[in-house]
């Protein structure tokens, strides 16, 4: 099994890389795959709703070698762990312009698959930001990863990161609930238990 986990910072070895790493290094030690991969710290083109992935389903017609990248190594991730900076209380702009993009090319990718978000702030902001994040996973059907307080780390250097005991204890409980949650659908496909299968069709364009 795998999980595949993305770095929303301009910084490769900032504080959201330390959380997510803490996260890594537990699902390694349960016997989970990871790979953390970054972002980039060049400019990310947003989603402008052209439409084209309609028509090559699971493909974004830009392609800047990352949005379909991540699509691709997607459909391998049994599960999911996105981690941002805090911004004015949200989410960084390039996690949110490549999940914009990622989620509607290739939403079937993520489909049934758990999903965890993580932020990094120096002193708030966190709740709202991971409040964002989220929504992708929950209209993706995805199951949300929980852990035993809202998933955050704070500080302003990596350093001061590992200095959040609480938040690190926090990082490695969401690892072992990412753990149980995979293991459990592991088990229920095992026992011939599938997904469910959605309906389709209905679309209320207006609101009364």
């Amino acid at each position: 099994m795998k999980v595949l986990m993305l770095n929303g910072s301009s910084r490769p070895s900032g504080c959201t890389y330390t959380a997510l790493r803490e996260v890594a290094v537990s699902l390694k030690v349960a016997g989970i795959e990871t790979e953390i991969l970054f972002l980039g710290n060049e400019p990310v083109r947003d989603c402008t709703a052209c439409g084209t992935c309609a028509k090559v389903p699971g493909k974004c017609v830009f392609d800047d070698d990352i949005v379909n990248r991540i699509i691709e190594k997607a459909r391998g991730a049994d599960g999911f762990i996105f981690g941002t900076p805090v911004y004015y209380a949200h989410p960084s702009g390039r996690i949110l312009s490549v999940l914009d993009r990622v989620f509607y090319a290739g939403k079937s990718a993520f489909i049934h698959k758990p999903a965890a978000a993580i932020a990094s702030a120096r002193r708030a902001g966190t709740t709202a930001t991971l409040d964002v994040l989220q929504k992708y996973f929950t209209i993706s059907q995805m199951p949300v990863v929980t852990s035993t307080y809202w998933t955050m780390v704070h500080g302003k250097q990596p350093e001061d990161v590992l200095k959040d005991e609480e938040g690190l204890q926090t990082m490695r409980n969401l690892a072992s609930n990412m753990v149980w949650m995979l293991r459990c659908i592991e088990a229920g496909k095992a026992a011939g238990i599938q997904p469910p299968q959605e309906e389709f069709g209905a679309r209320t364009n207006f609101i009364r």
